[in-house]
């Protein structure tokens, strides 16, 4: 069965992908914090720039940036790609890894890895913006690429709407955006609805009362306090959410004292919970600090437990409407490596700010990033589980397949809400 117009103008038009593969390189082996993007900004501003078309907006929210490219009258398109990488030491004897280290928000060095693929985003949406600008005759309307800071700490696009986004662009009529993903290179997910859960992170600091190692009864141990609070978490989502409901509970951090003899005065715990319906997670809220100071004064400790929120991101919500001309076109170009109806994920984030602050609609699909090969042995061994994820120091898209697909993902979805291919412009 042949293409429909808008497949057969993207799979006639490749763009050529050797100077990205070098660029995704580059990304990847000089990566950049939240909040920090400074190079990766100036880098992606460059490349619009090349193509002589854009007017761009940098310094948005940090180091956001957007470029517009006005080619004649209909409807407005925003892709976006995120920048930011996270504060991991890389594990994956790439001949091009990160070496990176940089200060974290509270000055401590860490290294620094993208181990969740924004610098595969980024690189599939400079290779598709030079894809469409060649295809400049075959469609008509507004093109807005936007570049977001800080996505790891759910604040990036908040942030550039708060400075002033859409002063200084045009309001989109559609939000575009896309996730690599731990799944099979070439296949690309969607799904009406809600296809991301929200996810909200707590800092939660347990006063207890610090003094020497020799001497606990003259303490109250805020180590062994959360201790408790931690294993005592872990039943609210197995134990107090119903099991067909979307939800997860992580502690990622726990800080407690500096040195083997010495008992603290507190500790804090690094909570991070991911739901999908408001409900949820009012309830999983609740139970958290019922918990915690339960806890507390189970352990006699004299000072109400501190919660500090750090973080907050959206469930992001596919538009119906929009999600189904997708699945016409990407199911028409991609065939069975296509899947129309994934399953949730409990992966959170910020993207839909970007149009639910404006009223706008937007849609959200993942793709795939495993080696082909590697991924169907592992599903014939039954050890998928073994596959590196986003968010571990082996995380490492294979750049073939994956970086075609990422683009053709792109140019597809942009060119069927500029309303497809037309004549050439006269």
């Amino acid at each position: 069965m042949a293409l429909q117009p808008i497949g057969r103008l993207v799979a006639a038009n490749p763009v050529d992908l050797t100077p990205y593969e070098a660029l995704y390189k580059r990304f990847h082996s000089h990566p950049e914090l939240s909040n920090q993007e400074i190079q990766t900004s100036a880098t992606c501003a460059a490349y619009l720039s090349k193509l002589n078309v854009f007017k761009i907006h940098t310094e948005i929210g940090g180091y956001g940036l957007a470029g517009v490219f006005e080619n004649g009258h209909g409807k407005k398109v925003m892709l976006r790609a995120d920048m930011d990488a996270l504060p991991i030491s890389e594990d994956t004897s790439l001949p091009y890894s990160s070496t990176v280290t940089a200060q974290e928000a509270d000055g401590l060095p860490t290294a620094v890895m993208h181990a969740c693929g924004h610098d595969m985003h980024m690189t599939c949406l400079l290779a598709a913006t030079e894809t469409l600008v060649k295809l400049r005759d075959s469609w008509s309307g507004t093109l807005i690429i936007l570049f977001q800071p800080a996505e790891e700490r759910g604040s990036g696009a908040k942030a550039m709407v708060a400075d002033g986004l859409y002063d200084r662009i045009p309001v989109p009529d559609y939000v575009l955006g896309q996730h690599v993903m731990a799944m099979r290179a070439g296949s690309v997910g969607l799904r009406a609805g809600t296809i991301m859960a929200g996810a909200d992170s707590l800092k939660i600091t347990l006063f207890g009362s610090g003094g020497h190692g020799s001497q606990p009864h003259k303490t109250i141990d805020p180590a062994v306090l959360a201790a408790h609070v931690v294993v005592r978490l872990q039943s609210i989502v197995s134990r107090e959410i119903y099991y067909y409901d979307v939800a997860v509970l992580t502690i990622g951090s726990i800080q407690v004292g500096k040195a083997e003899n010495i008992i603290a005065d507190y500790a804090t715990i690094g909570l991070d919970f991911r739901s999908v319906s408001l409900e949820t997670r009012s309830k999983i809220l609740d139970s958290i600090k019922r918990i915690v100071k339960a806890e507390c004064e189970a352990s006699g400790a004299r000072k109400e437990p501190l919660f500090e929120v750090t973080r907050n991101l959206p469930k992001t919500v596919n538009d119906e409407a929009m999600t189904n001309r997708l699945e016409g076109c990407f199911g028409d170009y991609f065939k069975s490596d296509f899947d129309p109806n994934i399953s949730v994920t409990t992966i959170a984030e910020d993207f839909s700010i970007l149009a639910t602050s404006q009223g706008v609609p937007c849609a959200f699909w993942h793709w795939g990033g495993v080696n082909e090969a590697v991924w169907d042995e592992e599903e014939r061994q039954g050890r998928l589980q073994d596959i590196p994820t986003n968010h571990s120091s082996g995380f490492a898209p294979a750049i073939h397949p994956t970086m075609r697909t990422g683009i053709d993902t792109l140019c597809l979805a942009a060119l069927e809400f500029f309303g497809g291919t037309q004549q050439p412009k006269l």
